[in-house]
């Protein structure tokens, strides 16, 4: 069993915190952000399931803060959906604003070694996941085009970790398997696959999949037990602003967008549940509903807001779970905050 460190649930989740929150705004990683912002100034934006396996920055080596990720069960979106479209759009006027380009990567899972390692969101059906994503990424096109907004589907392997490139012109690839390509393979790869992708978004895909090669070589190189790539999370997360919740296997992570919350956080009880039922966490640990929502303006009511959106989110969410999944309430803990996304760091509003 994955056991975290000998200290309560929300304690360690907000030393996680803290640790990443000190690393995000290091003089290091700042510059080292900036420098990349402005060697790939594209803007980029991940679709995928609430799985906290499906971690791009870690999977692709990027530095943190590039990749805006939005997450909902099974990586199940639809640009009709209110709360998704206004935060879509915010997210494309912004890029716009600033002259830059937009990538999307629309993702689906799945685990080579055993399907029951793969998405719940889907009932472990690759192919149906397969197919929700490719029109997922054709309703971004119908609405957004292909020229200032290119989007591209993608699975992940979570065994290897392994991204699996759909190409526009119907060639799958799979990374784990071009280990040994030269930066100039990667290129001419890249530029078969997506052959109507602006030149400058395919300058700043390349990082990405050369990332990615790089993190398949160290997970075979450390032979990562196959129980670590198991379903053991226990923390479930709603609202926004958790990239820096990125322990694998730790979390569990649903986006506020679907008109229909209920189903979503349903199912991550659920899991959380034969979690515990199958001994892959303990019942001494507990389990964790953290709520959170985002802000970047400290003194107005931007962060206000912020706080009645945890609130809410922390309020609707137990409700569900205690009328839904009224197994896990005994062993639930609770962390409401907001985040600051200047700094990445969480402000407690409520704990237990």
């Amino acid at each position: 069993m994955n056991n975290v460190p000998n200290t309560s649930l929300v304690d360690y989740l907000l030393d996680l915190n803290e640790e990443h929150s000190t690393a995000f705004i290091s003089p290091d990683v700042t510059l080292a952000r900036r420098k990349y912002r402005a060697e790939h100034p594209t803007e980029i934006a991940a679709f995928k399931c609430m799985d906290g396996r499906l971690h791009l920055p870690v999977i692709t080596e990027t530095v943190p803060g590039i990749i805006q990720p939005w997450r909902n069960l099974g990586g199940k979106f639809d640009l009709g959906w209110l709360g998704l479209a206004a935060s879509f759009k915010d997210w494309v006027d912004y890029a716009i604003s600033v002259g830059r380009h937009c990538l999307v990567i629309v993702t689906y899972h799945y685990a080579r070694g055993d399907e029951h390692r793969g998405c719940r969101g889907f009932d472990y059906d690759t192919t149906a996941a397969r197919e929700f994503t490719l029109n997922l990424k054709k309703q971004f096109e119908k609405v957004f085009g292909r020229s200032i907004v290119y989007t591209i589907q993608c699975g992940i392997e979570t065994d290897a970790d392994a991204l699996i490139l759909h190409g526009d012109n119907g060639e799958i690839v799979d990374c784990a398997d071009v280990l040994d390509a030269s930066d100039n393979d990667v290129r001419k790869m890249l530029e078969r696959l997506y052959m109507e992708m602006p030149e400058r978004i395919l300058k700043d895909i390349f990082p990405l999949i050369k990332g990615n090669i790089a993190h398949i070589k160290k997970v075979q190189h450390t032979g990562r037990l196959v129980e670590n790539a198991e379903h053991q999370e226990r923390v479930l997360a709603v609202g926004r602003g958790f990239d820096w919740l990125h322990k694998i296997n730790f979390a569990l992570i649903v986006g506020p967008f679907a008109p229909n919350l209920i189903e979503p956080i349903e199912t991550a009880a659920l899991l959380l549940k034969s979690n515990i039922e199958d001994g892959r966490i303990s019942k001494e640990d507990g389990i964790v509903l953290m709520t959170s929502a985002p802000y970047r303006d400290p003194a107005g009511p931007e962060r206000l807001l912020a706080e009645e959106k945890a609130r809410f989110l922390h309020n609707f969410s137990l409700d569900v779970i205690t009328n839904r999944v009224p197994e896990i309430v005994p062993y639930l803990q609770f962390l409401t905050t907001t985040i600051d996304m200047h700094t990445r760091r969480v402000n407690v509003l409520e704990r237990s």
